[in-house]
């Protein structure tokens, strides 16, 4: 069978940076070329960056994206990488689609291309477009109705852009029709705990489909509160894994492929779906044999264990949100608990320790332990530590106002996020809210308090994952032969926001294991008051529980973004009316 060398780059792009992208894809090409690759490939939109959300609905920025695809594909020419086929994420507009209402504003388009020569030689549109969770593509794009198949060395390939695979019908069946050898999809697909699992299957399922090889390219890093964990796979027709690249780190992977020659009577015209084959034929003949490299870069990269995964997913994302955003140090309170401890190793990992400003600001309710604690948490970190006491400010404010009960517990928290706040404006550190969402589902947090920051690294973290990602961190660094991060009396002690005396959580919350339990099935789940209580939860107890979170919204709203590694994370995933008067527990 015609042989046929694929380079998949795994990258990470920025969104709206053309020029960084545009080289990060030169470069990568050149070291495919050298390689010896006879195919490149580059993830959905790796060009302008994932999601563009509304930027796709303004015409400079369309219009920007269509240039900078020319003057890529003139650029590999000038080169010398012309000869070697380049498919390229972009963002389009359809030249076809006539306006209408509900359509979005310019017809614009996920769209792909094929560089060959210093132009472009083919190009197409992401067919079926998501439109749950945290995608809006019916609001930003239209669809495209071709499928594009690339004659490469005497072998059909077919292409296809992320959602195209995730949706039964459109290309997948298409590609069978057209006789395809290889289906090669690009993809933007965002991180979500166990995803990695159902992406191998989906791909497995995809390729019998199919009926041939298929070769799924994904994208890595993260922007804003979505995280790309890479993986990127390949499946050989009968569903045996080929090769599978690392999660969360961006690698070229090249592997030498065996693959079907071109049918003679491939089809034309329409097929599955109503989609027009749209052929482009580079090479008929395919290429003499050859020796396939003896240390290929493919293989089967190790996997990461599930608490490694999510840990590696928030360092990621919170190293891409700092990096991109032109910051070059991180900010938080170090209170000794365990929520400001993880945070902060994930900042140390994501970072680097010496780029990271840890605060205790104790009051007179602050235990020694805890203090004891975040000094011991910075020496085994290494970050930058100082202590500043709130006791002279807290005497002051209550001397002119006279609080009491919350209102005094909530005025020791603010002026926490106040001093952080001032230091982070003096010296330029962007702030990190430590809140978990166990404390987001239910409110117990304080506005303009422990929530101030410019990004909650766990805010999609449950209070019993907290602990368990704290636990496994620090096994992972004994297993190094390192210190771990973590103290121990901060994993162990019961938590605790000590804003009066002898104060712990389970004051006001349920037990962490019982509550977190709750949250999964109506947060996450969508699951209503009859339902839990019928999955064995006290209806008393679910009763409060869905109070308080029905009724902290207004918190919610006004929180930072946070690393998103659920599949549904407060955010874009969960979209509910602040002012709402239905109740499940009513």
């Amino acid at each position: 069978m015609p042989q046929l060398r694929l380079a998949m780059n795994q990258i990470d792009s920025t969104v709206g940076d053309l020029a960084a992208n545009t080289e990060a894809i030169v470069r990568r090409t050149r070291q495919a070329a050298e390689r010896g690759a006879h195919l490149v490939a580059f993830p959905e939109m790796a060009l302008t960056g994932y999601p563009v959300e509304d930027l796709a609905l303004r015409s400079s920025f369309v219009g920007a994206s269509r240039a900078a695809l020319r003057a890529l594909a003139a650029r590999l020419a000038e080169e010398g990488l012309g000869e070697l086929p380049v498919v390229v994420g972009y963002l389009d507009r359809s030249e076809t689609a006539q306006p209408r209402y509900g359509q979005p504003a310019g017809t614009p388009q996920n769209a792909a291309a094929v560089l060959h020569r210093g132009a472009v030689a083919l190009a197409f549109a992401k067919h079926h477009l998501p439109n749950y969770g945290v995608f809006d593509e019916f609001r930003y794009f239209v669809p495209g109705d071709t499928m594009p198949v690339l004659r490469l060395h005497g072998i059909d390939i077919a292409l296809a852009i992320c959602e195209d695979l995730w949706q039964e019908g459109g290309r997948v069946p298409a590609a069978r029709t057209a006789g395809a050898g290889l289906l090669l999809s690009i993809n933007a697909s965002p991180y979500e705990r166990d995803k990695d699992d159902t992406r191998l299957e989906l791909v497995r399922r995809r390729a019998r489909e199919a009926g041939c090889t298929t070769a799924y390219l994904a994208m890595t890093g993260g922007q804003d509160e979505l995280v790309f964990d890479g993986d990127s796979i390949v499946v050989a027709g009968d569903g045996e894994v080929l090769a599978r690249a690392p999660q969360f780190a961006q690698e070229c992977l090249v592997l030498d492929l065996e693959l079907p020659a071109a049918r003679a009577d491939a089809p034309s015209g329409v097929v599955d779906d109503g989609l027009r084959v749209d052929r482009l034929v580079l090479s008929e003949e395919p290429l003499a044999p050859y020796a396939p490299d003896p240390a290929p870069a493919g293989g089967y990269a190790p996997r990461l264990t599930d608490d490694d995964e999510v840990y590696a997913a928030l360092v990621t994302g919170l190293r891409a949100y700092v990096t991109k955003n032109g910051f070059r140090s991180v900010l938080l309170g170090l209170s000794g608990g365990i929520d400001s401890a993880l945070v902060a190793a994930i900042a140390c990992d994501a970072v680097g320790a010496e780029n990271v400003y840890g605060v205790s600001m104790p009051s007179k309710y602050s235990s020694g332990h805890s203090r004891d604690d975040a000094a011991d948490l910075a020496r085994r970190t290494g970050l930058n530590f100082r202590t500043v006491p709130i006791e002279p400010m807290f005497a002051a404010y209550m001397e002119s106002l006279g609080l009491t009960g919350l209102a005094e517990e909530n005025l020791q928290a603010r002026l926490r996020g106040t001093l952080l706040m001032a230091l982070s404006n003096q010296e330029g550190h962007l702030v990190l809210a430590p809140g978990n969402k166990s404390e987001l589902a239910v409110g117990y947090s304080t506005l303009y308090g422990d929530a101030v920051g410019a990004y909650g690294p766990i805010k999609d973290v449950y209070k019993t994952s907290v602990f368990r990602l704290a636990r496994r961190r620090n096994r992972t660094a004994e297993e190094r032969g390192e210190t771990p991060p973590i103290p121990a009396n901060s994993i162990a002690k019961p938590p605790s926001a000590e804003l009066r005396p002898g104060q712990i959580d389970t004051d006001s919350l349920p037990d962490y294991a019982v509550l977190d339990a709750i949250l999964d099935l109506y947060v996450d789940r969508d699951q209503g008051a009859d339902a839990i209580v019928a999955a064995g939860f006290d209806r008393e107890l679910v009763v409060r529980t869905l109070r308080m979170v029905d009724t902290a919204e207004y918190k919610r709203r006004q929180y930072p973004p946070g690393t998103k590694i659920s599949a549904k994370g407060f955010g874009k995933d969960r979209r509910l009316p602040i002012t709402n008067r239905w109740r499940e527990h009513a």
